[in-house]
């Protein structure tokens, strides 16, 4: 089989296998298990995503499971989802038939959700010299038979343990599909390339890709992130004044009220201190570093942009956000008869439970600004964890 030219740009695509249904620990498939505040899916897909080489994630899911998928993954920008079949390969070629125009493909195990860059960097490399590329460890404990009891030993020189992400060059890769027969399986995407006549290089693995599979690989997982995570902190504090208007926008909730906030945005003094507070608990700038007042895209916008984008941005620093405490200053309007569905909305555009937000509104005893009814203020603090390589 002829080695395929390396392309000068290709486009790398990473495709998520996602369709299983195994509930081993209990409870819903494991890809949608919760691991430090993220779906085992979602960690899956930001490690991805946020990959320089990487030009999009394609999920396949299970037939049944779009619901479970939609809590998983939130708002991430990500082509719709394809529904898998009753194997494993079957799901990967329905997978790959879905992808398009890419040069590349990185086929993932969704219960391999720490994807280090560096293994990526490394399987891409070996794509200049070979159709497809696998990271693999060597087996370091004794092999042996088993049964009833102890067998024969195996030796364990030449002999690895492969994980995923496996790359391919995505012509190679899915006519390697298309010729395996149909009544057999597959242990993994390398075995249908060499079937069909593909190299496939070896290049290092790492533990962190370790197969999620029984309630201890969670525990571990969970107990992992925790003691390599650092909690950080930062505060946010906004301002504006009213204008003429008829309604007001607090916390990504339209407000009737007799007059408006000006600002250059919604003016959404609530949103945009949770933005600061998050830009900050990461060194990240403010909000105006990000969207500067005398950009003309950013007015009128709607500032639960401007919380996702913050969110991202965490998400990209492979952080968790903990905790938001958001007070509102202001004399009118009152804020307690809005301030469960502000909290809601907040922890929707964060992706986090309800119970990570809070929302408390007070008054300055009507002193200063906000206390002469000369407009609104709002002060937050965001607590989120980061690896320390952060």
């Amino acid at each position: 089989m002829t080695e395929p030219t390396p392309l000068a740009t290709p486009r790398t695509v990473a495709l998520i296998v996602a369709a299983g249904s195994g509930t081993r620990m209990g409870g819903v498939p494991k890809q949608y298990r919760m691991i430090g505040g993220r779906s085992v899916l979602a960690h899956a897909i930001d490690r991805l995503m946020v990959h320089p080489a990487v030009a999009s994630v394609q999920v396949v899911i299970g037939a049944g499971q779009a619901d479970l998928y939609r809590h998983a993954v939130g708002d991430r920008a990500l082509p719709p989802p394809v529904t898998g079949g009753d194997t494993r390969r079957a799901s990967v070629l329905a997978g790959l038939t879905a992808i398009g125009e890419a040069d590349r493909v990185l086929i993932h195990d969704a219960a391999r959700p720490f994807v280090p860059p560096t293994v990526i960097d490394r399987l891409l490399a070996a794509l200049a010299r070979s159709p497809g590329a696998v990271p693999a460890l060597a087996v370091a404990d004794s092999l042996a038979r088993g049964g009833e009891s102890l067998g024969d030993a195996v030796p364990r020189e030449g002999v690895v343990r492969v994980q995923t992400p496996q790359a391919f060059h995505l012509d190679a890769i899915v006519a390697a599909h298309r010729a395996w027969p149909q009544d057999r399986e597959a242990t993994d995407d390398a075995q249908v390339l060499r079937a069909h006549g593909g190299g496939v290089a070896i290049v290092t693995g790492d533990p962190l890709l370790d197969k999620l599979t029984y309630a201890g690989d969670f525990d571990a997982a969970e107990r992992g992130m925790e003691r390599r995570m650092i909690s950080r902190s930062g505060m946010g504090f906004d301002v504006h004044a009213f204008c003429p208007g008829d309604h007001l926008w607090l916390g990504g909730l339209r407000i009737e009220h007799d007059r408006g906030l000006a600002g250059h945005s919604d003016a959404d003094v609530a949103l945009h201190a949770i933005v600061d507070a998050l830009l900050g608990a990461i060194g990240d700038g403010d909000i105006g570093s990000h969207f500067p007042p005398s950009d003309p895209r950013w007015r009128g916008a709607a500032s639960d942009r401007f919380v996702r984008y913050a969110r991202d941005r965490v998400i990209a620093r492979r952080g968790v956000i903990d905790h938001i405490d958001c007070t509102i200053i202001c004399e009118t309007p009152k804020v307690g008869p809005h301030r469960a569905a502000i909290r809601t909305l907040v922890a929707a555009m964060l992706q986090v439970r309800e119970e990570a937000v809070s929302i408390k509104a007070t008054t300055t005893e009507r002193l200063g600004f906000t206390g002469r009814g000369e407009g609104m203020a709002a002060q937050a603090i965001a607590t989120v964890r980061l690896p320390p390589d952060q």
